[in-house]
């Protein structure tokens, strides 16, 4: 179903190329364009309505979720707290690489596309928005008025509650609900890859429209965000190989070689889950104990996708620079916190990035329809956000086990069967 769906969005993408190309040539002026290119934007603007159709309520199920699952034991409350911290600490690291590397290149330079109506951008707060304002925001007045709005921070916040009560009881009631919220979880990632099988159609949309209003010449733009984004992703590699070199030593390129192969199967389906059993065998085969990695490398496929955090970040300011819309660094700054919240949501589901970043902009004035500018691409850079994704929790997984003692020797068992463990 994913690479059906991944040749469909191609498809699409190149057709709505064509599309847009002879509306663009066929039109006779601006206006004409522009109004043919309204009929087109129909087609996106389906697609992003249902994208914010399943937001509140998936934060809430994952969310939710992830904290009540994880238990309440001494030693993994341990490990948990040394896991977060290296993934708080990854992740701020590649929201700011993101930002600073879109600031560099400035992939969206130069576009100057309109903006879209003006409901979709006139209400820009990040102006007058202060530190008390902030703050207060973020904390609910009401649950049901926070999904009615898709106030993502404010469902966050309600939701790490709720899990951390959940995770509290061990009477039935806790049980009943665990149950469901498994349950809400599966029918949520169920309902997602629905959504998804409509986005060729909206990046059909969202592509004509654009060629139609700005010409074919639009597409050079995409080579450079694309080039400039694995820059950026080549970078973050080199970081995060150096922050595990600190603790692993020279073991760390032993690692990144054994890597490769969960490397290779995201990168080439674009699915973090689908190197997730190669990535289980090839750490404990590395020397981390069963116990660490069936903690720590299931939380980091939820709080640690470092390949999405710098995805956001730079998608982000690229979208604000295609519009023209100008950012100070305190609120690039601002945005970047709101993400390294925001994704803890939503992570660990299909096309995550592209979920956040519809839930963030708005928050910043920024258009929404800028996210369809790089839906028609987003594959090719989920291939390779997916596969920094597995070097970062590889990376975390190891160096967790490091901290607690129960890293050993590696083994070379064709077999992959977990060392001995070293004791702490």
């Amino acid at each position: 179903m994913r690479n059906k769906l991944t040749i469909l969005i191609a498809v699409a993408a190149v057709a709505g190329v064509l599309a847009g190309w002879v509306a663009n040539v066929a039109a006779p002026g601006p206006d004409a364009a522009a109004t043919i290119a309204g009929y087109f934007s129909i087609l996106a603007d389906i697609f992003l309505r249902l994208i914010k159709m399943i937001i509140a309520p998936l934060v809430f199920a994952t969310v939710v979720h992830g904290i009540a699952a994880t238990g309440d034991t001494k030693a993994v409350g341990r490990i948990g707290i040394k896991a977060v911290g290296w993934f708080i600490t990854a992740s701020i690291v590649s929201l700011l690489l993101g930002m600073v590397f879109a600031n560099v290149f400035q992939p969206g330079a130069n576009l100057s596309l309109p903006l879209p109506d003006a409901g979709l951008s006139t209400n820009l707060k990040t102006g007058s928005m202060n530190l008390k304002d902030f703050v207060v925001h973020v904390f609910p007045k009401s649950i049901f008025e926070a999904m009615a709005t898709n106030e993502i921070l404010q469902i966050l916040v309600f939701s790490i509650f709720f899990g951390i009560a959940l995770a509290a009881l061990n009477e039935r009631p806790a049980v009943t609900i665990m149950g469901f919220i498994d349950d809400l979880v599966q029918v949520m990632l169920k309902l997602t890859e629905y959504v998804m099988l409509f986005a060729p159609v909206g990046v059909f949309g969202a592509v004509a429209a654009a060629i139609t209003t700005q010409g074919i010449g639009i597409l050079a733009t995409y080579g450079k965000f694309i080039g400039s984004f694995y820059a950026s992703l080549a970078v973050l590699w080199v970081v995060l190989i150096a922050a595990g070199f600190v603790f692993l030593q020279g073991r760390v390129f032993t690692l990144f070689s054994m890597l490769r192969e969960p490397m290779l199967i995201g990168f080439s389906t674009a699915s973090s889950e689908a190197a997730f059993p190669k990535m289980m065998k090839q750490l404990e085969r590395f020397g981390a104990n069963e116990r660490v990695t069936a903690l720590v490398l299931p939380l980091g496929y939820s709080f640690n996708l470092d390949g999405s955090m710098i995805y956001q970040a730079f998608a982000s300011i690229f979208i604000a620079q295609a519009y023209g819309i100008e950012m100070s660094l305190g609120q690039q700054f601002t945005m970047l916190m709101v993400m390294l919240l925001s994704s803890k949501g939503v992570a660990g589901v299909p096309r995550a990035s592209l979920v956040v970043i519809a839930a963030t902009l708005p928050t910043f004035g920024l258009p929404e329809a800028g996210l369809l500018m790089i839906m028609g691409i987003d594959q090719f850079l989920d291939m390779g956000r997916t596969a920094t994704n597995v070097i970062g929790n590889g990376i975390a997984t190891a160096v967790v086990a490091k901290w607690e003692g129960e890293l050993g020797p590696t083994t070379t068992d064709p077999e992959g069967e977990a060392p001995a463990r070293v004791a702490a």
